[in-house]
């Protein structure tokens, strides 16, 4: 790679640290004039300097407020010098200010003793013998050059280099900023260049002690930190989030009659509050039954600004009871509305509560799209006992409803995409059916991971028997008490050998069932590839509706049965006339309306006719006979399940309300997928 160039600017391979490479093999003195020297850029090429006999890094003092007000009073001055001791004073705290700003890398302390290391050879009891690494200040506020000298060896290029132009000597200035140098290589320009930094040198102020009694004692590099300090700031690190909560206040501006303030309620309170307010999103992620909904309502009191809830549609009305009851203003609306939402305008809504949020799993769907351009900039409060269903992908799409995706506010974590990828990678590489245990194991390794590097700064989350443990005294004190919950019982329902027949004849059947009045865009001449993807995946949802009506009850199969026929019918009807209507809305749609089990609507959306306009000769040859099939297939099924009414599901179920001691006895909540 050829770096003997101009100009240097950073792009690609060729930056200024590759150059400085390059040209210290052959110098023997190194002299840096800069406005801010930072060890960054001197762990960058401390090894090619080791040969390098003397070393001269000359900086100009940061002006902070205090110095800023000092030079105000001076300011009839020409010039407005600092005294040594000031000089020294200011470049510690810059020291201390640029160590306090570091990453905790074993590069940056690498880079640190280096320096030291070289500042103290200096301290000889040869008088004559040149030290290896020295360092001054300039004591004026008024330096903002970049200058870098390099005197070869004899028999080298030349007698020297000059390179100057914008970069510091920092990892940024020298490898990440784009930045404009040049190189001078005239002997001219070196001379000169030389004649001014020495005259320079000569004014400024020695602080190569300073450095190192600034590093040895105002640093986390110091070392005279005992092992029971290092266990304190460990703890520290570990443990900020939770320090100070008990300090914090929740006021309750209002709360409903009878309702019981619990103790582990607040907590997850102050707790959210405080993770809101730091990175601008959170997770109610408590088990199922210890108040999510009470708890946003809680959370709500404590913000300012206007609050949107976005659930599912059968839920509206629960949330908006509760945040009424709570007395807290507050418009919500269905996931299935969120057109609506983005031509409304969001802009006047502070606060957004996402029930059901790991719905928004997947990043790639316009569902998601218009979500994440409702919610960004806001503070945003996703509820959810699940947030990650399948892969840690599930917990990174909601993430970035409040977080960017490579420059994120995490501690530590800057560019979640690549964090959350390396995980996903390490499931990919396994092969689930053949290697189940490794599988496992490795889900719980990263769950372990996302835990401990992620979700501790997001996420609220307990269990019940955590609730029990951490907060059994006020549980006492309020006479409150979870339910035991037993064991899940199976319960066996068989068919008769008749409905047995019919049952997997059904599934054969669906098996060859092609769907394709759903799928239109596949049987297309000049299909558009992106819409195809589309239908391929409402095909295989619309399959999962069939089956789960199937599973849930013969009487739901059958009118759904009923509904796809009489679709089907009026499609080829249409297809017969030569004309078809293809709608594209409704296949982004149609998944949302699935997790709903909102059959009407599909099938609504579905038999929509405000939409795109083919002619038939548009279609392949074979649509309409595949049509046609499909709807001999459905015609066969309706016809296997004609003789058959009794449900055994259901015959089962009953059995078990009139004979169960203790469901006899007690009060019953049913939940069921069909109503």
């Amino acid at each position: 790679m050829n770096t003997d160039l101009t100009f240097i600017t950073n792009e690609g391979e060729i930056n200024l640290s590759e150059r400085f490479k390059v040209l210290i093999k052959g110098t023997k003195f190194f002299d840096c004039l800069v406005a801010y020297f930072h060890t960054s850029g001197f762990y960058n090429l401390y090894k090619s300097l080791q040969k390098t006999e003397r070393i001269r890094i000359l900086v100009g003092i940061k002006t902070d407020r205090q110095t800023y007000e000092l030079i105000e009073r001076a300011k009839n001055q020409n010039t407005f010098n600092f005294s040594h001791a000031e000089t020294k004073e200011a470049y510690s705290n810059a020291v201390t200010d640029e160590m306090d700003k570091s990453e905790d890398q074993a590069q940056v302390e690498e880079g640190v003793h280096k320096f030291v290391e070289w500042l103290n050879n200096a301290k000889t009891t040869d008088p004559h013998r040149k030290p290896k690494l020295e360092i001054k200040a300039y004591p004026t506020g008024n330096i903002h050059a970049k200058l870098y000298i390099m005197t070869f060896v004899e028999g080298g290029y030349d007698m020297g280099r000059v390179i100057t132009g914008s970069s510091n000597f920092s990892q940024g200035g020298l490898v990440e900023n784009f930045e404009f140098n040049v190189e001078l290589k005239n002997r001219t320009d070196y001379d000169f260049a030389l004649k001014k930094f020495n005259e320079l040198w000569e004014n400024a102020v020695d602080v190569s002690d300073q450095y190192v009694e600034t590093i040895n004692k105002k640093t986390w590099l110091n070392n005279t930190i005992t092992p029971y300090e290092l266990y304190l700031k460990y703890l520290y690190e570990y443990l900020k989030e939770k320090i100070n909560i008990d300090q914090e206040e929740i006021f309750n501006r209002y709360v409903p009659h009878d309702f019981m303030d619990l103790e582990y309620q607040r907590e997850a309170v102050k707790d959210a509050k405080g993770k809101l307010e730091e990175y601008r999103g959170v997770f109610l992620a408590d088990v199922v039954g210890l108040g999510k909904t009470y708890i946003s309502a809680m959370l709500a009191q404590q913000l300012d600004g206007r609050n949107l809830i976005i659930c599912p549609p059968v839920l509206k009305e629960y949330w908006q009871d509760t945040f009424s009851d709570f007395r807290i203003p507050a418009d919500v609306e269905s996931l299935g509305k969120l057109d609506k939402l983005v031509e409304k305008g969001t802009e006047k809504y502070k606060n957004i509560f996402i029930d059901e949020a790991h719905r928004f799993r997947n990043e790639t769907n316009q569902t998601y799209e218009k979500l994440k351009q409702i919610c960004w900039g806001k503070r945003i409060i996703l509820v959810s006992a699940t947030p990650q269903n399948n892969t840690p992908l599930d917990l990174l799409s909601q993430i970035k409803l409040f977080q960017k995706g490579h420059n994120s506010d995490i501690p530590n974590l800057k560019d979640l995409e690549r964090y959350f990828h390396s995980l996903q990678k390490k499931l990919k590489d396994i092969d689930r059916q053949s290697d189940f245990a490794k599988y496992i194991s490795t889900i719980k390794e990263n769950s372990k991971v996302i835990r401990e590097n992620v979700l501790k700064y997001l996420m609220v989350r307990r269990t019940r028997q955590e609730v029990k443990r951490y907060f059994s005294k006020d549980l006492e004190n309020k006479k409150f008490k979870f339910p035991d919950v037993s064991k899940p019982n199976r319960v066996f329902y068989e068919f008769d050998k008749e409905t047995d027949r019919v049952f997997n004849e059904t599934i054969e059947k669906i098996k060859e069932f092609r769907y394709t009045r759903y799928t239109p865009i596949l049987y297309l001449k000049q299909p558009d590839p992106e819409e195809e993807v589309g239908q391929r995946n409402l095909r295989r949802f619309m399959k999962v509706l069939l089956v789960k009506r199937l599973e849930s009850s013969f009487f739901a199969f059958k009118n759904t049965l009923d509904r796809f026929i009489i679709s089907y019918e009026k499609f080829i009807k249409m297809c017969e006339d030569g004309t078809i209507y293809v709608s594209k809305k409704y296949t982004h749609k149609i998944f949302e309306l699935l997790d709903n089990d909102d059959e009407d609507e599909i099938m609504r959306l579905v038999e929509e006719e405000k939409v795109r306009k083919y002619k038939i000769s548009e279609f392949r040859d074979d649509y309409l006979d595949a049509l046609r099939n499909d709807l001999e297939i459905l015609n066969e099924i309706k016809s296997l399940w004609k003789d058959i009414v009794a449900d055994p599901k259901i015959k089962k179920f009953e059995n078990i309300l009139k004979n169960d001691e203790i469901l006899k006895e007690n009060k019953i909540i049913v939940f069921t997928e069909s109503k």
